[in-house]
């Protein structure tokens, strides 16, 4: 009998700990993740960090890239809503075009967290996680404001202006923000831009796009420097539109020592784009650190999940449309070919080897 007995007690405790296994897994919290495209390194690390902090904080994760899909990616949030995921991380392909979607996320009670790109014209946000973008704008000025010596009433020089893509809201902060910095010396003609274009309806360049990039630069210089004259500074705002800006330039035979290569800048310090810097193309890129903005999101996540009130450090610049967005804004950091090394190599991002 007693033998009897400790079996069943034995058979009850095991089927007591299958169960609290199972309880275990099935109260394991789900975050989808919506990332824009795998078609350029930094989505692609963003997503990779973003996933690997989930999952160490104890999530399961859905990651889903739309390769700059509206559709797609309209139709892999819809999925992750039907799935049940408890939060949403996105990074729209176009700010403008996920209102609807994530209205149905507020139906199922999901919370959404924009990411680096703000969704726009939806109420449905719980928080904005991104870095300053208006001083990524003004960093890349101040480096052509320094290194031309501006400040110290040299000019005047040439200058030609490239945006970003207009249906992402941070083109527009990285664009203010430099021609905050740039526009005074404009004023005074100490800054002359031969071409005339200014401003994000003609300077902004669809989808961030390589090829209308360099496309756009040739007709800048077939226009406006066939006369003898050179270019000696653009101001572009990613490290992807810089290499269109460069091929052109060299095209057109800049890249000598009778004719360097004007000051270019750049964003998101791509490998492609530090290498560029070492070898003296590229003037600069901005550091923006996936691995700490994976870090604010999980932090978020986290928040929301526990019924808190996650830290935000800005209440007032995000504006969607519809309501001002709450958010956390991480600080951009300038590299260049003096400080590359310390920035990049030293803090684990890249190993030596990577940008050889």
């Amino acid at each position: 009998m007693k033998k009897m007995m400790a079996a069943v007690l034995a058979a009850a405790m095991v089927l007591s700990l299958a169960a609290c296994g199972g309880k275990k897994e099935d109260d394991q919290k789900y975050v989808g993740v919506s990332m824009p495209t795998q078609s350029t390194q930094r989505w692609n690390q963003d997503g990779a960090n973003m996933k690997t902090m989930l999952e160490e904080a104890g999530y399961k994760v859905d990651l889903q890239y739309a390769e700059d899909v509206v559709e797609t990616q309209v139709s892999q949030i819809e999925n992750m809503i039907t799935k049940g995921v408890d939060v949403l991380v996105v990074a729209p392909v176009e700010a403008s075009s996920l209102s609807d979607v994530i209205d149905k996320a507020a139906k199922a009670e999901i919370p959404v967290i924009s990411y680096d790109r703000l969704i726009m014209n939806t109420e449905n946000l719980s928080y904005y996680a991104t870095f300053d973008n208006f001083e990524v704008g003004v960093l890349q000025a101040n480096f052509l404001v320094e290194n031309l010596g501006l400040e110290n009433g040299a000019g005047p020089f040439n200058i030609e202006v490239f945006g970003g893509d207009p249906g992402d809201n941070n083109a527009f902060f990285f664009y203010d923000g430099a021609m905050s910095v740039l526009q005074p010396y404009v004023d005074q003609g100490k800054l002359v831009i031969k071409s005339g274009q200014v401003g994000m309806d003609v300077c902004g360049i669809l989808n961030w796009d390589v090829a209308a990039t360099q496309a756009r630069m040739d007709n800048l210089l077939t226009s406006n420097y066939s006369d003898g004259s050179r270019v000696d500074a653009v101001l572009c705002p990613t490290d992807l539109q810089s290499y269109g800006i460069i091929s052109s330039l060299k095209n057109s035979g800049y890249g000598t020592e009778s004719l360097p290569l004007p000051l270019i800048t750049g964003q998101d310090a791509e490998t492609a784009a530090v290498k560029s810097i070492i070898a003296d193309e590229l003037s600069m890129t901005i550091f923006k650190d996936t691995r700490a903005l994976a870090k604010k999101v999980v932090e978020m996540v986290d928040a929301i999940l526990k019924g808190e009130t996650a830290e935000t450090n800005d209440s007032s610049t995000y504006n969607n449309g519809v309501k001002v967005v709450d958010s956390y804004l991480l600080k951009p950091v300038v590299v260049t070919k003096d400080n590359y090394e310390n920035v990049l190599i030293d803090s684990g991002y890249y190993t030596a080897d990577q940008l050889k």
